[in-house]
């Protein structure tokens, strides 16, 4: 079987034609591991040499990522259409959970007093997360009406994502579980919580992802005391 292999110029010319999305250069970055990951395979199978050898990686940018207004979550809960949808945006708010770790909830690791749930988190690793006043309220209100099967939600994964896509369409404000959870950071440096404070609360791995994540609370706190040189 003949093989016909791309060259160097072949794919510098191919991760140039793909255009940075809204996050900067992530599209092209995760191209390039890929090609990168495929070559070495043909090399390892049939022996092919590598063109991807030499390349540098496309530089990511460091963007302002979206995350939301108190009052724009506040819509949000108005605008869902069950006590369950509203009960699952206030929890995604206020503990920064993961997707992953809000479908897999259990009831009887919520505890009420303290108002925090112990869950299973990145790298199957138990840790803690809080919630508050408006989960709270929202969530008894949704256990009330449904007995739960193990299932806190009756949803998995793919039933909360189609929810919030329809929440989207429906208000036009980012609306997914990512975006909740740099709006629980966001809106705790807005209340003046440290970030090592907030990374241990969001049970984030590094302080970096933090501060990237609060870049523009830290940047629109320090506007209020800018005074134009000039002025």
């Amino acid at each position: 079987m003949n093989y016909i292999s791309a060259g160097r110029q072949d794919i510098e010319r191919c991760l140039n034609s793909i255009p940075p999305n809204q996050y900067g250069l992530a599209t092209r970055h995760a191209s390039y591991r890929a090609i990168k990951v495929f070559y070495r395979w043909l090399g390892a199978e049939y022996g092919l040499p590598n063109p991807v050898e030499g390349i540098q990686a496309p530089i990511l940018g460091k963007p302002i990522l979206p995350s939301l207004t108190r009052d724009q979550v506040i819509l949000l809960i108005e605008q869902a259409e069950t006590v369950r949808d509203k009960a699952i945006i206030a929890f995604f708010t206020e503990s920064g959970l993961r997707l992953s770790e809000l479908v897999s909830i259990k009831l009887e690791n919520i505890d009420w007093e303290l108002r925090t749930v112990k869950i299973l988190g990145k790298g199957r690793k138990e840790a803690y997360a809080p919630f508050g006043e408006l989960t709270d309220k929202y969530l008894k209100v949704w256990l009330k009406r449904h007995h739960t099967n193990g299932n806190l939600w009756g949803l998995n994964q793919w039933g909360v994502t189609s929810m919030l896509r329809r929440l989207e369409a429906a208000t036009r404000l980012p609306c997914n579980p990512h975006t909740f959870r740099r709006t629980f950071a966001c809106l705790l440096r807005k209340a003046g919580v440290d970030t090592m404070t907030i990374r241990d609360l969001g049970r984030w791995e590094s302080l970096e992802m933090v501060q990237r994540y609060t870049r523009s609370v830290t940047f629109h706190d320090s506007l209020k005391f800018y005074k134009a040189p000039l002025a």
